[in-house]
Formats: C-alpha cells, structure tokens, sequence
C-alpha cells in the first residue's frame, strides 16, 4: 500500500473517531440526558460516585475519556470505576474474562505530515503539527478476573459529611474573588469576580455548591489562570462552548469531591447541540478544556481534610 493512501486511511479513521463520539453524545442530548450527569446513587449506578482510573497506574482518565467511562459504567451497570488494557491485567497476574467486549477510549497525541515538513524546510517556518485521536480498548476491573484483591475491589464512596466543608475549603484556596449574594450565580470576566446566591436561596442546599463550581469553572479561564476565550455574547458559539466548558468542569469536581452532579443549565441543551453538529471536534475540545479547568482548580484543595465543625466541637467537649 502507498504512504498516500496509509495516510488517506489515517485520516479518515481519526475523523471517524470524532465523528463516533460527537454523534453519540448528540444522541444522548436529543435524548434528554446529558452524559457528564449520570444517575449516582440510585439502582441505576452500582458504582461509587468517583472519576474514572486505571487500575495498574493509578492515573485518572481525562477530558472525553470521562464521558466516555461513566457511560460505560452506567450502561453495564459495573460496581466499579477501575479500568485496565488487556495486557495491564495480564501483568497484574489478572486476565480480561472470556467473551467480554471492551471499551473504547483515545488519546490524544499530535503528529507532522511529509508535506508540512517539506514546505517548513523551503520556507524555514516552524512545522505545524496535526492533532489526532488514537483508539485503544480497556475493560473495567468487573470484566477481569484473577486480580489482586487492592484492584478487585471497588472504592467506598466518599462519606458524605466532608463534602462541603471540601468545597469551601477550595474556594477559600483558590484565591479567586468569589461573593455570596444578590439573586442569581454569575462571573463576571472584566472584573475577574464569581458571585453566587447564598445558600438558603437554593431549593437543595447541595446545588449552591454544584453552582460555584460552575462558576469557578469560568474563572478558571481567565487570562491570567487558564486563558481560555472568553469573549463569547449570550447566545453565540463562542459562549455556548465556555458554557459547555463550565459545565463539565463543575461535573468532574464534584465527582472528585463525592457531589452528584446534576445540570445547571438544562436550557443550553439545545445550544450546546448546534455547537457539536457544526464541529465534529467540538466536544472532545470541550471536554479536554473542562478536564484542565477541573485539574486546575482542585489542584488547590488542601492536603489536610477540613474538620467537621459540629464533630469537633463534640471532641473538643470529650477532652475537656
């Protein structure tokens, strides 16, 4: 086979990768689900809220990988968010059971063309290299057998008294501007400021801080954070995907805190929907920018977990 049609198939392989994901999550959205909030909690999840990993590296999935993932795990109803190659559970002692199927996630990675090399050599400009998805297979823990019990095992879930004082404690560390009051959640990007209702103000008191860290979400954007363009009106492209953006975000950290996450803005739908129809790409971007803007801000959660004030106060009064 000729290196023209290698790369013809090349790439048309990594727009089909896109166009196999954006379609599915448009399928999802048409559906009225969205696929960053899935339903934990109730007999529809068997597993824990918690982010997606790899069982033999410890690392977390990231970006599109984490929709990809948790709708796996909803739709096989697997007890667990822990994921292996075929040969990571084969170096873990583990095998990948008889007769169960895989499933897909990608990497990104970005590579140079013949041809872009050749004009950077005549016109002495730095080459400019391509983004691409590359496809590999990996099985939930519950598909392999044979593990070590440390991986078998699904992670207990968070317990639920130290979510919000985790949440208050990392708006504190993040440092950014952020005020309780008035009648509605916004950030204002001139400024540099997030404001959010107080509390009482939400139906269900777990909603404010689903609701600030959407709004985080779009302080993490600013030029001197994340740098994201933010320059989007109400109702164009540009603010739908910051939209889209935000909401992912606020969806990966509270999985990483142990909040549900529920949407925010079930209006957008409609809008995120004409985004991803337009660019096949759309939504992969979006989620790498949500999975940055969900890095970034938790990377300020204190390495100590933030005391239960009422539960202090009860040892405090055991000492005395």
């Amino acid at each position: 086979m000729s290196r023209h049609k290698r790369n013809a198939g090349a790439k048309r392989d990594r727009t089909n990768i896109y166009d196999e994901i954006t379609t599915k999550i448009i399928d999802e959205l048409e559906a009225g689900r969205v696929p960053w909030v899935q339903p934990w909690g109730t007999a529809a999840a068997k597993a824990p809220l918690a982010m997606p990993n790899n069982a033999a590296t410890g690392r977390g999935y990231s970006g599109i990988n984490i929709l990809i993932l948790w709708g796996a795990v909803i739709e096989h109803g697997f007890p667990g968010q822990s994921w292996l190659t075929f040969r990571q559970a084969l170096s873990l002692g583990g095998n990948v059971r008889k007769g169960e199927r895989g499933t897909t996630v990608v990497y990104a990675d970005r590579f140079i063309p013949d041809d872009e090399k050749k004009r950077a050599r005549e016109t002495g400009d730095d080459p400019q290299a391509i983004p691409f998805l590359k496809r590999f297979t990996v099985f939930n823990a519950a598909q392999c057998e044979n593990l070590p019990e440390e991986v078998a095992v699904a992670a207990p879930p968070t317990p639920p008294g130290l979510i919000a004082p985790k949440v208050e404690a990392l708006i504190e560390a993040t440092g950014i501007d952020f005020r309780i009051g008035g009648n509605r959640a916004f950030y204002a990007p001139v400024h540099d400021y997030v404001q959010v209702p107080p509390p009482q103000a939400y139906f269900e008191p777990i909603n404010w801080h689903r609701t600030a860290l959407h709004e985080l979400g779009h302080a993490s954007g600013h030029p001197s954070r994340l740098d994201r363009d933010m320059s989007g009106s109400f109702g164009s492209k540009t603010y739908a995907f910051e939209e889209l953006v935000a909401e992912m975000n606020a969806a990966f950290c509270c999985a990483s805190l142990g909040i549900v996450p529920t949407v925010r803005h079930a209006d957008y739908i409609g809008s995120w929907l004409e985004v991803l129809r337009e660019d096949n790409r759309a939504i992969v971007r979006a989620a790498s920018k949500a999975s940055k803007a969900a890095d970034y801000l938790l990377g300020f959660l204190p390495t100590t977990e933030p005391q239960d004030p009422v539960a202090a106060a009860d040892v405090a009064r055991a000492n005395a």
